[in-house]
């Protein structure tokens, strides 16, 4: 899956939200690497970037608290 935990600045935001989404509406190569599945679980931060994607809710918010962000879901 993508991931941009990769960086940290230091005084950021550390809030993120976790939604839910649909695979048809990710790009066509992120699609082919996720084979049989409708859905994914994406985590973007305070400006909306995307940071994450990843196969469960569970994995987004232990991603999140992982890298110290605190993970809030959004509808």
């Amino acid at each position: 899956m993508q991931s941009k935990f990769d960086f940290e600045t230091p005084g950021e935001d550390r809030m993120v939200y976790v939604r839910e989404i649909a695979v048809t509406d990710l790009p066509m190569d992120v699609q082919a690497q996720v084979e049989g599945l409708e859905t994914l679980y994406a985590v973007h931060g305070a400006d909306g970037e995307r940071l994450a994607v990843v196969k469960e809710r569970t994995l987004a918010f232990d991603l999140a608290r992982q890298h110290d962000y605190a993970p809030v879901t959004v509808h």
